[in-house]
């Protein structure tokens, strides 16, 4: 593996951190102990999302920055008498993706390796061969010979179950592999963007905030919103890439490296269009690189942020990304920094007078 820069150790320890839904501890650590340099205070809500305040001028509009803290996963939820584990997904899963792969569980004692099987296919009728199989007729092997060792080895139902990958730079050093960046490559926008701000003279109070179940539905984007109650707001959150074969332009347009995505719809959320003016606006004049998609499943933290109290206008800001969802995906380092040195603008301009405007002219 090339040898990693701050930003890739840090990108690496973001994404080996194991953390699904309601789960969140450890990613919220590693965010923590990154952001907390560029804080006045750091503090949580009562859900768990990370709360980091960086003040530019008192009193001015509060602009909230949120990456989300968990990846999708799955939870033990049964031990067989056999030793296998029965499990509930947490956030979406394609059945295609999961089989053969291998799985960390977080026990009590440790953690524990396991591979997700099912029945195998040569004891299969032909039709069923050619299906897919169900994700309820799958478990985890973990080599137990019963429930009871299983249990002594520290496995319980409730634990987390985690995709096994270790973050790797690819021969092109731009295009970073691992598991997770869906979403921890927010929350690594979320601390640059504040480490960006130091020294900066900003009109406002800058919020980057690393948000819990995002995947189960924008849960702690609500909780987090409410605490901060907050006068614009950004997710910053992966997309789809259009850049692998089959994808037609008209399904996916995005490739990884021209830019960071400006999502216009998705199911949560219209874009306020003054926000997106503005934000386009400023990367215009900066000659910042960017990107336009809309997505018609699926939603960011936007979508809890914008209904906050009386609305907040919000725009998601993404990261084209391949094979989301997976135990492995890939995006560019440039579009990473790219979404940091926009956001820095916008924030930037972000005044009073500008969040006035914004909120209430027609």
């Amino acid at each position: 593996m090339a040898k990693l820069d701050e930003t890739l150790k840090m990108l690496k320890e973001l994404t080996d951190a194991k953390g699904i839904p309601g789960n969140e501890s450890e990613p919220r650590k590693v965010m923590r102990s990154y952001i907390e340099p560029f804080s006045d205070e750091v503090t949580t809500d009562r859900l768990g999302s990370l709360i980091a305040k960086k003040t530019g001028k008192e009193g001015g509009p509060k602009i909230m920055i949120a990456g989300h803290l968990d990846e999708v996963g799955f939870m033990v939820t049964q031990i067989d008498d056999k030793g296998f584990i029965r499990f509930q997904t947490t956030g979406g899963w394609w059945s295609q993706v999961m089989l053969a792969q291998r799985v960390t569980i977080v026990g009590k004692k440790g953690d524990i390796t396991g591979v997700i099987g099912s029945k195998p296919p040569h004891i299969l009728p032909p039709e069923a061969r050619k299906k897919p199989v169900d994700i309820k007729d799958m478990f985890i092997d973990i080599g137990a010979t019963s429930r009871e060792e299983a249990m002594e080895w520290g496995v319980l139902p409730g634990d987390q179950i985690v995709p096994y990958f270790e973050f790797t730079v690819m021969n092109n050093e731009k295009f970073l592999l691992a598991k997770a960046w869906d979403n921890r490559i927010g929350c690594a926008i979320a601390i640059d963007v504040l480490k960006g701000l130091k020294g900066v003279d900003h009109p406002n109070v800058v919020y980057g905030v690393g948000t819990v179940q995002e995947e189960v539905g924008l849960r702690g984007a609500k909780t987090a919103a409410n605490t901060i109650q907050p006068d614009i707001g950004f997710a910053v959150d992966v997309g789809i890439a259009g850049d692998t074969p089959g994808i037609s332009e008209k399904e996916a347009q995005s490739k990884m490296g021209k830019g960071p995505q400006i999502i216009l719809y998705d199911a949560s959320m219209i874009s306020h269009k003054g926000l997106r003016e503005l934000v386009v606006g400023a990367a215009d004049e900066t000659g910042i690189p960017y990107q336009y998609e809309s997505i018609a499943g699926g939603g960011t933290d936007s979508g809890s942020i914008h209904l906050t109290a009386n609305g907040v206008p919000a725009l998601s800001i993404t990261i084209a990304t391949r094979y989301i969802h997976t135990h492995a995906a890939m995006l560019h380092r440039d579009d990473y920094e790219n979404a940091v040195k926009l956001l820095v603008e916008v924030i930037k301009r972000l005044d009073s007078e500008t969040v006035h405007k914004l909120t209430y002219e027609d």
